[in-house]
């Protein structure tokens, strides 16, 4: 029993941390993930890394081919864009459920949450906001808050972990105060019961999220076509 209860624990681990690698890019895109290589630097055994690397494909970060065994996904800026509109949609729509449904006891534990994110960032500049995981995303916990175990399954679950990938993309843009007060006035929707502002705010929070996206993707397009100055 005892031994099933460790493998578990090193699964969770071994899973968080190639999840955090491949979110953040460190390990990048169409990387191939090598059993014995990641065993050895996760310091795990075979089998609890196996059993976190099916996790992240039910994630749909890793993907697996018959002859090439397992991958980091790879998506595209047309792929990203697509999950932005995904998440206006889904999120927009848990903003909304979560002003109808949410208690206020939870609605104030979310306040706290973005008080300390609000400390935390004061220190930092324009472009370095700090987002939690889980209990401590504020995306997160406002799928939560709807009430709707399909929306949470969704943004909670099948997708949060892509949703992260896609957030990381234009967690180092400038912007990221507006950001902050943005996650404030949705609240505050929420709060005050308003589910179709809630929804409006939320929605334009994402869109405004994938502008920056691709404005970003759109420069270092531009960036990597000028000629270099030391080629004759």
């Amino acid at each position: 029993m005892s031994v099933d209860n460790e493998d578990d624990t090193q699964s969770d681990r071994a899973f968080r941390l190639l999840e955090r690698d491949i979110v953040s890019g460190e390990i990048a895109m169409g990387s191939k993930l090598g059993e014995e290589a990641l065993a050895s630097r996760l310091g795990v055994s075979r089998g609890p890394l196996r059993e976190a690397l099916r996790r992240l494909e039910g994630r749909s970060l890793v993907e697996r081919t018959a002859h090439a065994g397992a991958r980091v996904v790879t998506m595209s800026e047309a792929d990203l864009v697509e999950l932005y509109e995904i998440r206006q949609n889904l999120e927009g729509l848990a903003a909304r459920l979560a002003a109808e449904r949410c208690p206020d006891d939870e609605l104030a534990d979310i306040e706290d949450l973005l008080m300390r994110q609000k400390t935390r960032s004061q220190s930092n500049d324009d472009s370095s906001y700090s987002q939690g995981v889980d209990s401590d995303d504020f995306h997160f916990r406002v799928a939560v808050a709807s009430g709707s175990r399909r929306l949470q399954r969704l943004l909670c679950g099948d997708l949060y972990s892509l949703i992260r990938l896609c957030r990381y993309k234009t967690w180092s843009i400038p912007g990221q105060r507006q950001s902050h007060l943005d996650h404030e006035r949705i609240l505050e929707a929420i709060q005050n019961r308003d589910g179709e502002l809630a929804e409006l705010l939320m929605r334009r929070h994402v869109g405004l999220a994938r502008q920056r996206y691709h404005a970003a993707e759109s420069s270092r397009g531009l960036h990597q076509r000028q000629p270099s100055p030391f080629r004759s």
